[in-house]
């Protein structure tokens, strides 16, 4: 019990504000502090080996090169062509350009990955031209920030390349099995904007098509989604192959990055230094939050929290299907408050043993925690992709028009994980 007194401390300390690395090691000492004649301070003893053992994590240094792909990526100006490519072609449909933000959002989340980035381009972009066109506000925003955080989801991953390494699980077998759902969640997205266009279509009218030829905007939209494709397919399609492993595969997307940004006429060395800093700032706040979810688990575990939770759902629920479901609605409700990467640090490596035990799939658990995990970038009040989009549009909409906008979406995303739930099968269509 004392351990699940130290997830509500954490809570609170995240409430007030404290930043999440602190609050977790925070915690993790004032227990230790409180308790001397059960943990003491000597179970941090441990501690420097567990850091030096994610110092020498050949998966994780796939996140900070990925990361720096993206950020190449996202200076390049190859998000503004797809955007104003697409939305040309697309716009005269009704929810045409509503349309059109997801299919970029889902190219750039195969590219890029960074959900801030994808977030504040395509609402510095596209969240004018909609509101011009008269959308309504509701689902402009939801459409962006729901099309932005597919990066979460759809492989290369932040979050995969995190889950594959805290749930011993390979990463490339994660990278293929979310292609598939990552599908279906942008499918179920662009069939809610039609069939919603559709029964009203005040709520996304189309565009007045333009005299250019169809072929040339056709033309033009392949022009500026082939040199992104190209990259995808070299990472991916590396992975994929067996040719390179995921980190491997980062190094060789953050040199075609870099070729691309060249043969675009936009590299500098500006855009490299900009990269770098950014990637040290992202890593840095990732790995201190690892550290202090190492040094939280350490005390969780020293006063038998893993055994309690394990004993809970093994032997008081004793079903999977139990444990499923009630994973899922944890991991949920932990997404209106806490951050993707203390869940993945702290939560999922207690569920791992219990997993196994009932002999649940690991690759198909952790694409169902991926796709739970997105989640939490869109459920308010924490939201992190809610924060951008209002950071980028400013005084264009209102925070009650984001939070509206993107309930739909969040029922989509449960949606897609129900369906992943009832076919286990589908992650495995690409082998």
């Amino acid at each position: 019990m004392i351990g699940m007194l130290m997830f509500l401390a954490a809570l609170v300390f995240l409430l007030l504000g404290i930043p999440v690395a602190f609050a977790f090691g925070g915690v993790a000492i004032l227990f230790a502090l409180l308790f001397p004649w059960d943990v003491g301070l000597q179970v941090f003893e441990l501690l420097p080996f567990r850091i030096y053992g994610i110092m020498q994590n050949f998966t994780l240094m796939a996140v900070p090169l990925f990361i720096f792909m993206g950020l190449v990526l996202e200076k390049s100006k190859m998000a503004e062509d797809l955007l104003e490519s697409m939305g040309r072609l697309f716009g005269p449909v009704r929810g045409g350009l509503a349309i059109s933000t997801v299919l970029v959002g889902a190219i750039l989340a195969a590219s890029t990955g960074i959900v801030g980035a994808s977030v504040v381009m395509m609402g510095l972009i596209t969240l004018p031209i909609m509101l011009k066109h008269r959308y309504r506000p509701e689902l402009a925003c939801g459409t962006i920030v729901a099309s932005g955080t597919l990066g979460q989801l759809i492989p290369p991953s932040v979050v995969l390349i995190v889950l594959g390494d805290v749930m011993y699980v390979s990463v490339g077998d994660l990278f293929k099995a979310a292609v598939v759902p990552g599908l279906v969640l942008t499918g179920l997205y662009i069939l809610y904007i039609l069939v919603l266009s559709w029964l009203k279509p005040d709520v996304a009218p189309a565009m007045e098509r333009e005299n250019m030829p169809y072929k040339v905007l056709l033309l033009k939209a392949l022009k500026a989604i082939l040199p992104p494709m190209l990259l995808i397919v070299a990472v991916l399609g590396s992975i994929f192959a067996g040719i390179a492993s995921p980190t491997e595969s980062a190094a060789v997307g953050v040199v075609g990055a870099i070729v691309l940004t060249m043969l675009r006429g936009t590299f500098s060395w500006g855009i490299l230094r900009y990269a770098a800093v950014e990637t040290v700032k992202l890593s840095a706040m990732i790995f201190m939050i690892l550290i202090g979810a190492t040094a939280f688990s350490l005390v969780f575990n020293a006063f038998d929290g893993g055994d309690f939770v394990h004993a809970f759902f093994t032997e008081d629920l004793g079903s999977k299907w139990t444990f499923i479901l009630v994973t899922m609605a944890v991991i949920f409700l932990l997404g209106f408050f806490v951050d993707f990467i203390e869940i993945a640090f702290i939560v999922v490596p207690i569920l791992v043993p219990i997993a196994s035990t009932f002999g649940i799939d690991p690759i198909w658990f952790a694409i169902l925690i991926a796709m739970n995990l997105q989640a939490s970038f869109l459920t308010p009040p924490f939201g992190f992709a809610l924060f951008y989009l209002k950071g980028a549009a400013g005084d264009k909409v209102t925070t009650q028009q984001i939070y509206k906008g993107v309930v739909p979406f969040i029922l989509l995303q449960l949606t897609a994980l129900a369906i992943v739930m009832a076919w286990p099968q589908i992650i495995y269509w690409i082998k």
